[in-house]
């Protein structure tokens, strides 16, 4: 029986560019099994989780906390200062800098934000973007806009941008957002394409993107990554992660 191949390890090359791990995931307020979820992020051994829907009440930053020490991360930005977007890290990431952006409000819709930092691995500079866009498809697709602007004022040659798109790929969002960059999934399919729901995936909603030069090595739902379990994918929460290697340059 053919098996999935595996995704390259993180390392750092001699010539300073650097393979990356990246995972993006829908953890529902961390409202279900946390202990299988953060079984799932710590199987993948991301460098960099870009986290949707965080918790954002009470005690919103000692959960996330928890999380990402359950999973051998630490938190790097956002949560309820990102209105749900969040990023955590491996201590592989040397970071430069953070920044939690809250997008402008609709009347009688959710408050939407970015969680954005900047930071390096080995000679390699790497901007980050955590995104949770709107049910609106109006006001989804003028935060798609506010997305690319905001990579495109980051001030680094190179970024990864990832999370709820809420829409599939044919619609109007998702396509602005693969004609300026990488569609990861679709330069380089790996593992599972749909995220949504866990018991019965249908649509891929959840993605991540990269920006022009960064080498997309595989990306995809890691339904055959040693330590993720079916079971725990289902029991983690209402999404399906995705993981992404990608290289990235080192810094000119």
């Amino acid at each position: 029986m053919a098996t999935t191949p595996l995704l390259p390890d993180s390392r750092t090359e001699p010539d300073g560019s650097a393979v990356v791990r990246v995972l993006s995931y829908n953890i529902r307020s961390m409202r279900d099994d946390t202990d299988a979820l953060a079984r799932v992020i710590g199987a993948c051994a991301p460098d960099l989780v870009l986290v949707q829907e965080a918790p954002r009440f009470f005690r919103w930053r000692k959960k996330l906390a928890r999380l990402a020490s359950a999973s051998g991360l630490v938190t790097l930005s956002g949560g309820a200062t990102a209105a749900g977007p969040a990023v955590l890290c491996s201590l592989r990431t040397t970071v430069e800098r953070t920044e939690d952006v809250l997008l402008p409000l609709t009347p009688g819709l959710h408050r939407r934000g970015f969680a954005t930092a900047v930071v390096r691995f080995g000679g390699a500079r790497l901007g980050v973007l955590s995104c949770h866009l709107s049910l609106a498809k109006d006001e989804r697709y003028e935060q798609g806009g506010m997305l690319l602007d905001r990579l495109a004022g980051m001030g680094v040659e190179h970024a990864v941008a990832g999370g709820d798109v809420n829409e599939r790929p044919d619609g109007r969002t998702f396509r602005r957002l693969g004609d300026s960059l990488t569609d990861c999934w679709a330069a380089a399919p790996w593992g599972g394409e749909y995220t949504s729901t866990p018991t019965e995936p249908q649509q891929r909603i959840d993605a991540l993107f990269a920006t022009e030069g960064v080498e997309v090595l595989g990306c995809g739902v890691p339904l055959d990554q040693p330590g993720v379990s079916e079971a725990d994918l289902r029991a983690a929460t209402d999404h399906l992660p995705v993981l992404a290697a990608l290289r990235v340059p080192a810094a000119a």
